[in-house]
């Protein structure tokens, strides 16, 4: 049904708007919700521009199943005039404390750990949100049990976030189908990234966050740099399994978050251990403790073990938080998350001033 509204509409916009179908980079309709990304207009009348786009959604919204459209306009890229080592000027922080979690690879359950930490700081009385920063690979609608929300609206605001299990977030898996692939290039990638770091309501009348998740896209590239350059993050968070192998690449992204002066406040050992559901013995199958002799190696703080348990995946799968549960992986986590709050507290204190007195 998906494929056959957006074929639709294309066909609508090559016979009645081909200007517009031109310039389209990316088209999806789901749950009634018709969004297109275009490229930047060859002209800068904005009026025109403006009538356009009124024109092709009044078009958008007669067709049937069709009930929202919202369409998107890329910013086109001005060319620096000349390189400069000023820094940018600081975005207003979104909350109180912002944690990137990352990773440097895909496959360590970095996405859980990040969704977990979260949930564990809500249970520690914090206002939390979480952003999926994933474009590729968005995971929180699935871990959140967001897989059939609406789409993200757009009020005078900001963006309005969505909410589960106490936590505010957002996600590009909240703009596309489940199935659809986001086939975006590199500057569409980075300026999702950027809204969702600048523009989103995570006030919405409540109070400003504690606390900001920020679960990072694997790799080093542009989407990386956006999300370090784009807000004053307070410190990031890597995590790995014990193997050489998964910690090689995070090293990679320790290595990001020091040249972008952004202080690591500790790293987490995931799948550190199997723990029996059956008899509670751990079985060390990734080889425990690699994770911890890193950090000591690194001189970063250690902030904790979770192990690998039945009931995670189970969790993760229908939307749960095991953090907010009871058990063993409940403890961990809050154990992780606690370390976590007090490392970016002594990171982030401001350094004494020495007075000499004649």
């Amino acid at each position: 049904m998906q494929d056959d509204s957006a074929r639709i509409l294309r066909q609508t916009l090559e016979t009645q708007f081909p200007e517009v179908n031109a310039r389209v980079s990316a088209l999806d309709v789901r749950s009634g919700i018709a969004t297109i990304i275009l490229s930047p207009p060859v002209h800068a009348d904005g009026d025109d521009e403006a009538g356009v786009r009124s024109r092709v959604e009044t078009a958008l919204l007669a067709l049937d199943g069709i009930e929202r459209v919202r369409i998107i306009v890329e910013t086109e890229r001005q060319p620096a005039a000349a390189p400069r080592r000023s820094a940018p000027a600081p975005a207003k922080a979104p909350a109180g404390l912002i944690v990137a979690v990352g990773s440097g690879k895909g496959g360590v359950g970095k996405s859980s750990v990040a969704a977990n930490l979260a949930g564990a700081c809500v249970r520690l009385g914090l206002r939390t949100g979480l952003v999926d920063a994933d474009v590729f690979g968005p995971s929180a609608p699935r871990l959140f049990g967001l897989t059939d929300a609406p789409g993200l609206r757009k009020t005078d605001a900001g963006i309005e976030p969505l909410q589960a299990h106490g936590v505010k977030l957002v996600s590009t898996g909240f703009l596309v189908g489940s199935r659809e692939p986001v086939v975006w290039r590199g500057p569409m990638v980075t300026g999702a990234i950027r809204q969702f770091l600048t523009e989103v309501d995570w006030d919405g009348g409540d109070g400003p966050l504690d606390v900001l998740i920020i679960d990072m896209p694997p790799g080093t590239g542009d989407a990386q740099l956006a999300i370090a350059q784009g807000v004053p993050i307070s410190g990031a968070v890597i995590v790995s399994t014990p193997q050489t192998v998964a910690l090689d690449d995070a090293r990679k992204a320790m290595a990001l978050f020091e040249r972008t002066e952004i202080p690591v406040l500790g790293m987490i050992e995931n799948m550190s251990f199997f723990l029996c559901p059956h008899c509670g013995e751990g079985s060390e199958i990734f080889g425990r403790g690699g994770v911890r002799a890193e950090a000591e190696m690194m001189g970063a703080p250690f902030l904790g073990e979770i192990p690998l348990h039945p009931s995670l995946r189970v969790a993760s799968d229908e939307g749960r938080l095991v953090a907010l549960e009871d058990g063993p992986l409940a403890g961990a986590f809050e154990r992780a998350a606690s370390a976590m709050l007090e490392t970016a507290r002594t990171a982030n204190r401001p350094a004494p001033e020495i007075v000499f007195e004649d």
